[in-house]
């Protein structure tokens, strides 16, 4: 009987088109505009102030303003209630601000508020020094090399070379275009997101193991098929797996982003575009990438007793 199969690969060269496009259009993004980074790798402070009622942000971020801290971060902090706010260590928040301690810092601030709303309190506060920042910067940068890197010896043992190369592609792209959408967007990229981003790359992995077990599975059962009918096969096989795990990924996500606060919305935003390119790059890249990398029936030979166990198999 003849195995059902949706051709995507017969669109792969649109597919690779586009990555491309994503991907070159995340570099410039990068190489421009930057990233927005948050306190974690800047350094700077941190001060959480409460409300006994509801309070709108952008009269808090006016009253701040008109006392010389231009540039600080306000935002919701859990409810309408509280308040975060983040001022990076080199702003002139006001004369004589750099000689003060953190706890003198966050007095001046809380002054400032308390002159326009008494009712406010103070919650908590917290410094983080430039050197601390940029350490925790370059350990996050090194920490995503080495997990990609770790993860491409991996698929090269379990499977074969090819492999490995597709599932690295599909990683990087994956990497890449997540993060070039926070430099484009300017959404504050902090400690939460990298950590959104390893999970991106776990997440993508899996995808990734599932369809090049099916592949390699297939390879090894359907000789009469080329190897591009046998990728479209195996995708088509995984597909409703896929697309159920995604799906109710992205429902916990969604209601993360919507309803979870300010504070949690970067995490939210990193995993919802991750766990869409990287559902994507599964099939166009990485499955994609076997085919262009010459994968053939010869790549996926087992000795006689790998054989004897896959035919003895229900």
């Amino acid at each position: 009987m003849k195995e059902r199969k949706i051709s995507f690969l017969a669109k792969r060269k649109v597919a690779f088109a586009f990555s491309i496009l994503l991907f070159v259009a995340s570099i410039f993004s990068l190489s421009t505009r930057g990233l927005n980074l948050g306190v974690d790798f800047t350094g700077g402070y941190l001060i959480e102030v409460g409300y006994p009622q509801a309070v709108e942000i952008e009269p808090i971020r006016t009253v701040l303003e008109n006392e010389g801290v231009d540039k600080a971060i306000v935002q919701h902090f859990g409810t309408a209630k509280d308040v975060l706010i983040r001022l990076a260590p080199e702003q002139a928040l006001f004369a004589g601000a750099e000689n003060l301690s953190s706890a003198e810092v966050s007095d001046k601030v809380i002054a400032i508020l308390k002159a326009n709303d008494s009712t406010v309190s103070m919650r908590r506060v917290e410094f983080v020094g430039p050197q601390v920042g940029e350490e925790l910067r370059d350990d996050g940068g090194l920490a995503l090399l080495y997990a990609l890197i770790l993860i491409s010896f991996y698929i090269w043992f379990r499977f074969e070379w090819k492999f490995s190369i597709g599932a690295l592609l599909a990683l990087t792209h994956d990497v890449i275009i997540t993060i070039g959408i926070f430099s484009f967007t300017q959404v504050e990229f902090d400690l939460t997101v990298l950590a959104a981003i390893l999970a991106v790359i776990g997440y993508s992995l899996n995808d990734t193991i599932v369809v090049y077990d099916r592949i390699r599975e297939n390879f090894r059962k359907l000789h009469k098929e080329t190897p591009e009918d046998v990728a479209d096969i195996s995708i088509t096989q995984t597909l409703a797996r896929t697309l159920v795990t995604s799906l109710t990924t992205m429902l916990v996500l969604l209601v993360l982003y919507f309803f979870g606060g300010e504070v949690i919305n970067s995490f939210a935003l990193a995993l919802i575009v991750g766990v869409v390119v990287g559902t994507y790059s599964s099939i166009f890249v990485a499955s994609a990438s076997l085919i262009a990398l010459g994968l053939v029936r010869e790549d996926m030979m087992m000795d006689e007793k790998e054989e004897e166990e896959l035919l003895n198999r229900p």
